[in-house]
C-alpha cells in the first residue's frame, strides 16, 4: 500500500492518503491523475498540511475496512432520482445486475470527470445487462443541477443524510477544520441538506441479481475510482 499527499484544489474535496488494490485502474485513473497534478500549484503549503492532516484522520477510522466487502449481501433500499422519482434497488435487480456508483458532490471535479466517464461508457454497461447507478448526499435539486450539466442518462439519486451509504459503511465524518473549510468556501450544508459533516468514499459496487456483491472498490483517496472497464468484467463474471 502507497500513502501519497494529494495537492488538490479547495473545491476538490478531502484528501486521503490510503490506496487499496492493485488493479489495472485504466484511463480514467490516468485522466484524473492529470487533473491532481494540473490543480497541484493551487495551495499553500500550510493548507496542503491541513489536508493531509485530515487525510490521516479519516483513513485510520476504518472506514474502509468496515464497508460491505464482496460476499456480503447489498442492501435494499429506495432513494428519490433527480426528478423525484422514487428508485428501489430490488426493483433494479429484477433486469439484472446493478453498478453502485458514490460520489461526494456536483461540487467535486474529479466526481464530475468519473461521471462523465462512466456516461461515455453507458452503452457498453447496458448492452451488458446492467444498470447504471449513481448516489451522492446531495439534495434532488443539486441532484438533478449535477445529472444535467454532466449529460447523465443514467439514475443519479439523492442519499440525503447518508442513509443508504451508512448502511453500507462507506460514510464519514469530515474532520472539524475540513469541515468548517467546507462550509466558507463551499456551503457545502447547501448542497447536502445538513451540517452533519458526512460524506461517503468514492465507491463503486457490482451486485449480482440475487443481491450478493460480487466487487468493491473501496479507497480512501477520493482521486482514486473504479475504471468503468474494470467494472465491465465484474459485471461478466457474474454468472460464471
Amino acid at each position: 500500500m502507497v500513502s501519497k499527499v494529494i495537492l488538490g484544489a479547495l473545491l476538490l474535496g478531502l484528501v486521503v492518503n490510503e490506496a487499496v488494490g492493485g488493479e489495472d485502474k485504466g484511463m480514467l485513473q490516468s485522466q484524473l491523475d492529470a487533473r491532481q497534478i494540473e490543480s497541484h500549484a493551487k495551495f499553500p503549503e500550510a493548507m496542503v498540511k491541513m489536508m493531509d492532516e485530515g487525510n490521516k484522520k479519516v483513513a485510520a477510522s476504518g472506514v474502509v475496512e468496515n464497508a460491505k466487502q464482496v460476499g456480503d449481501r447489498a442492501p435494499d433500499f429506495t432513494l428519490r432520482n433527480a426528478v423525484g422519482k422514487n428508485v428501489a434497488l430490488s426493483s433494479l435487480l429484477k433486469k439484472g445486475p446493478v453498478i453502485l456508483l458514490w460520489y461526494r458532490g456536483g461540487w467535486c471535479p474529479y466526481c464530475n470527470l468519473t461521471l462523465h466517464y462512466y456516461q461515455d461508457h453507458l452503452a457498453k454497461i447496458e448492452a451488458s445487462g446492467a444498470t447504471l447507478v449513481a448516489l451522492s448526499p446531495e439534495v434532488p435539486d443539486k441532484s438533478l443541477d449535477t445529472a444535467q450539466k454532466n449529460e447523465l442518462e443514467f439514475e443519479v439519486l439523492s442519499d440525503v443524510g447518508n442513509t443508504v451509504a451508512e448502511e453500507y459503511g462507506v460514510v464519514f465524518k469530515l474532520p472539524p477544520e475540513i469541515h468548517k473549510l467546507y462550509e466558507e468556501k463551499l456551503n457545502l450544508s447547501s448542497y447536502n441538506g445538513d451540517e452533519s459533516g458526512m460524506l461517503p468514499l468514492s465507491a463503486t459496487y457490482v451486485i449480482a441479481p440475487d443481491g450478493t456483491i460480487t466487487y468493491a472498490f473501496l479507497d480512501a483517496d477520493y482521486t482514486n475510482r473504479a475504471d468503468p472497464t474494470v467494472v465491465l468484467e465484474a459485471v461478466k463474471a457474474i454468472g460464471k
